[in-house]
């Protein structure tokens, strides 16, 4: 991904991998390294595959452990994409959050990514 190195701290990136889609902040690019240090915010999984995007499930995922990541996995996330969800994330702070259920799910998410990209972790 060309654009990757012109991720600066504090952008959106996501990460999609089957029907789940991870939406992080940045933290740091390590050029030299070409990992980018990402913060997870939100896993949003598609209800009924990708073709009803409007049906999904939000896990809140910002008291999570942060990713060291290679930067080919990311793209810049589009602010149409997620606007809507931000503002859905900010009203689960009123909600009880399950850390154990949001920390199983980003756990799992990580397995299938390693699963589906090996060669970006070599």
């Amino acid at each position: 991904m060309d654009c990757a190195l012109n991720f600066k701290p504090g952008q959106i990136v996501s990460l999609e991998c089957g029907d789940a889609c991870l939406h992080s902040e940045v933290i740091q690019v390590v050029e030299a390294r070409q990992v980018c240090w990402v913060r997870p915010l939100m896993l949003v999984v598609s209800v009924s595959g990708k073709d009803s995007p409007t049906e999904y499930t939000l896990s809140d995922l910002r008291d999570g452990a942060d990713l060291l990541w290679p930067l080919s996995l990311f793209r810049a996330a589009l602010d149409t994409e997620v606007i809507s969800l931000l503002t859905e994330l900010h009203s689960l702070d009123a909600e009880k959050k399950d850390g154990a259920i949001a920390s199983r799910q980003l756990r799992e998410f990580v397995d299938r990514v390693w699963e589906a990209f090996p060669s970006a972790f070599h």
